[in-house]
């Protein structure tokens, strides 16, 4: 085990060193090219020295490279032509050196120094191939003209998202934007890919990462939900993350058996998904700045507060990258007790977003809550809050958006919210609001984006229509 770690460790100054030998010897290539006019012999001298250098580091890459190959999951036959070519760039440039330091060495200076010229960029594509994937060159150029739909990283809308394949058309194009450039046909980071449902399905060196049916114990979920810094969270904290709704999408997906066959309204769905399904219809809105994320720095949470709140089974994340802003998640607890909201309302400074959906939340937590001044995001969906204390979220006057879906809550206590100066966003379906109500919250709250639920998948020209001739009773 102890061999394997020193031999990754060392593995990793690969992408150090493998770019010396480029620039080291394309420069020795230049100076060659440079001496053969009279105002540039003087250069003569210091091409046998950049020369050995760069042979130098060539060696050292391949050695690093090697080791790498054999600690990593890459393709192997990329991986084989990778390195061939590498040795071919280190014997090449040392055959250079000797001719430059013994020119009666009988080989061809032109035609070594061609082929290394060859060897360089073939050895740098191979290379660029294996990270970033073999359509890394001509990917800007298939965005311009549209012709490869795959390369886009942007998910395009779904004209009826209820006739959709779910696996083909919802979450291949998340995988796809997400997690496809660590696992795809060329890199398969911990022997995993995603490209194929087989391969998706059957997993990586660790198992499998999708247990159908069981979403919870899915490691592909549990990966998700790691905080960001830890080192095990997937996607890398450096690459773009899932949304929020992605990640309830796969969830979704994964707790119906992961089915690759099945159009979307084949699947249950919940007032939630349903929401969900419908927003894939349209183009999603491109933000410039995020709004629900204060501008002015705030200090660092006392992490002794934070380890307890993740002790009682409390998901708490940064909001985002390079910020001490926080959210918490009941996802993996309904049950919410006093003590879980003391440890709240001391993170009231840095907790900007919370979420306890489906938890026994009542009208008493709301004295709590209304504490946390700073919340832009508040998720009491599926709770038990009535009118009697919902008043209190008054205090909280940064809040943009605010979901009250599936309580008991009337158009009296929504209305006593009017005062939120920066609302944005609020979900009242599944409420007792009548749809008189309905509208008159709509009146109240001009400013604000109303979802009341109620939505009507569109009858397009090309939906089928099946006609039966109806048998009379005789």
């Amino acid at each position: 085990m102890r061999l394997l770690s020193v031999i990754e460790f060392l593995g990793h100054f690969h992408p150090l060193l493998v770019h010396l030998p480029l620039g080291i010897l394309l420069i020795a290539l230049l100076l060659q090219w440079m001496s053969r006019k009279s105002k540039y012999v003087s250069l003569i001298p210091a091409i046998p020295v950049i020369l050995l250098a760069g042979s130098c580091t060539a060696f050292a890459s391949c050695i690093t490279g090697y080791l790498l190959s054999i600690s990593d999951d890459y393709d192997k036959s990329l991986v084989s032509w990778h390195m061939w070519m590498g040795i071919g760039v280190a014997l090449v440039s040392l055959m250079l050196y000797a001719k430059e330091k013994n020119p009666a060495f009988a080989i061809n200076k032109k035609m070594l120094s061609l082929g290394l010229l060859v060897l360089l960029m073939i050895t740098g594509h191979l290379g660029g191939s294996l990270t970033h994937g073999s359509d890394y060159l001509t990917k800007p150029f298939k965005q311009i003209f549209n012709t490869d739909s795959i390369v886009n990283t942007t998910i395009k809308p779904i004209s009826n998202v209820q006739e959709s394949v779910v696996y083909t058309d919802i979450v291949t194009p998340i995988l796809q934007t997400r997690c496809y450039s660590c696992h795809n046909a060329n890199k398969q980071k911990g022997g995993l890919r995603m490209d194929e449902i087989s391969l998706l399905m059957k997993g990586g060196k660790d198992g499998k990462i999708i247990m159908p049916g069981n979403a919870g114990e899915s490691e592909l979920m549990k990966r998700l939900l790691l905080p960001t810094d830890n080192e095990h969270h997937m996607p890398p904290k450096e690459k773009p993350q899932l949304t929020e709704s992605q990640i309830s999408l796969l969830h979704w997906w994964i707790s119906y058996n992961a089915d690759a066959q099945k159009k979307a309204k084949e699947f249950a769905q919940t007032d939630k998904e349903k929401y969900l399904l419908t927003a894939l219809q349209t183009a999603p809105a491109v933000h410039n700045e995020r709004t629900d994320i204060p501008a002015t720095p705030v200090a660092r949470a006392d992490e002794k507060i934070i380890e307890q709140l993740k002790d009682r089974n409390i998901l708490i994340l940064p909001v985002a990258q390079n910020t001490n802003y926080l959210q918490a998640n009941f996802v993996s607890d309904s049950m919410v007790d006093k003590k879980d909201l003391q440890l709240l309302v001391q993170l009231k400074q840095q907790l900007i977003w919370l979420k306890l959906h489906n938890t026994n939340t009542n009208d008493e937590a709301l004295a709590a809550i209304g504490q946390l001044i700073n919340l832009t995001r508040l998720d009491l969906s599926n709770t038990f809050i009535t009118d009697k204390a919902i008043s209190l979220l008054a205090n909280i006057t940064n809040l943009q958006y605010l979901n009250l879906s599936g309580t008991k809550i009337t158009e009296a206590a929504v209305a006593s919210l009017k005062k939120l100066p920066q609302l944005q966003s609020m979900y009242l379906y599944n409420t007792a609001l009548s749809s008189k109500d309905k509208a008159t919250i709509k009146q109240i709250f001009t400013k604000t984006t109303i979802d009341t639920g109620g939505y009507l998948v569109p009858f397009l020209k090309e939906d089928t229509t099946l006609v039966k001739e109806v048998t009379k009773k005789k």
